[in-house]
């Protein structure tokens, strides 16, 4: 065993719709980058992944394709999935002498079996010998450094790219959660049709997401921000420049943040009294790229009147949650997902 031992390494991967990060036992986090992948259509060769993948969005010839192969948390296209995870772990292995990889990855709570499989399967083809499966609300609730054991309520609001998981954690298990397909990329869809609706122009994603990240808001600002985009007319076909208002954004992203709060209420209507009471006391905790918004916390403490806490590096928290898991794999099998179940028929 000890040869063994010394051949192996454990990995957790947060294999998100936005972002793929993968933490190596012992080192920490060793990838960060986005889960997007550039394909030559005619060559079917990789021409790019992560960073600089993304940087040709939007921007590339007919025979170039920017791909992102997770739509809401789930594979969509399972080879240029497989192809991101193979380059990233290729790049663990020759980086150490071990070959033997043991993956923790982390997965919406939502998943079908025949989900949870295609994750399960594009980890081993990418070169993994063995997969444990991760809820993500778990994964966050180990990353914030909470008490997962105890017979106490954790409530986590993991807002990703894809999905915001709201769950309550209680003795290493989910009591009771959901997943929502309101997140990042959502929020970036309604400032698309918003500059469309509004000013007559398109813009792209990454352009979006530049408005949401500099000037978006849950709550009002205690100075103005407003932010020069630029854009395709619709009517004339010519580049345009718009200023878009902090106002104005906060009002388009305003109905999908109370439909966030209102999940969140019925979560915490469907948890079991004496659980809902450690809620009031311990608050809500949020993490994911999504809980950076400005103000959100705020806001939703307003909504709600329970106390709400932006953990530590939200960013990465679900990717140390795995990462702690990954590091003592033996000590955590009783909270890794179930293994896949024979489908009943009634």
């Amino acid at each position: 065993m000890g040869i063994l031992n010394g051949l192996k390494t454990d990995i957790g991967v947060d294999l998100g719709t936005a972002n793929t990060l993968m933490y190596v036992k012992g080192e920490g986090i060793v990838v960060n980058e986005p889960t997007v992948i550039a394909l030559n259509t005619k060559t079917s060769q990789v021409l790019a992944i992560g960073n600089e993948a993304k940087r040709m969005m939007g921007r590339t010839p007919a025979h170039i394709e920017v791909i992102r192969p997770l739509v809401n948390g789930v594979i969509s296209d399972f080879l240029m999935t497989q192809e991101i995870l193979k380059n990233y772990i290729k790049k663990i292995k020759r980086d150490s002498l071990f070959r033997y990889v043991r993956a923790v990855v982390a997965v919406p709570t939502n998943l079908t079996e025949v989900e949870r499989k295609s994750v399960e399967d594009a980890v081993i083809s990418s070169g993994a010998s063995s997969v444990y499966l991760l809820e993500e609300p778990i994964a966050a609730v180990l990353g914030a450094g909470l008490p997962i054991g105890e017979p106490t309520a954790n409530m986590i609001v993991d807002i990703g790219g894809g999905t915001t998981e709201i769950a309550v954690i209680s003795m290493g298990g989910v009591v009771v959660s959901r997943s929502l397909k309101v997140a990042g990329d959502k929020l970036n869809d309604e400032i698309m049709r918003f500059v469309r609706d509004e000013f007559k122009i398109a813009i792209g994603e990454p352009t979006a997401e530049r408005i949401k990240i500099e000037i978006g808001s849950a709550l009002p600002l205690a100075e103005r921000l407003d932010l020069a985009v630029s854009g395709r007319d619709l009517s004339l076909g010519l580049p345009r420049e718009v200023l878009i208002k902090d106002t104005q954004v906060r009002g388009t992203l305003l109905p999908l943040l109370k439909h966030m709060v209102e999940s969140i209420k019925d979560i915490i209507e469907k948890t079991p009294p004496e659980l809902s009471g450690d809620i009031l006391k311990r608050g809500i905790y949020l993490s994911g790229g999504g809980s950076l918004l400005r103000g959100l916390g705020e806001f939703i403490e307003k909504e709600l009147s329970v106390k709400t806490i932006l953990v530590d590096d939200p960013l990465t928290c679900v990717v140390r949650g795995t990462g702690i898991a990954a590091e003592n794999i033996d000590a955590y099998m009783d909270v890794f997902a179930l293994a896949l179940k024979p489908i009943i028929l009634e």
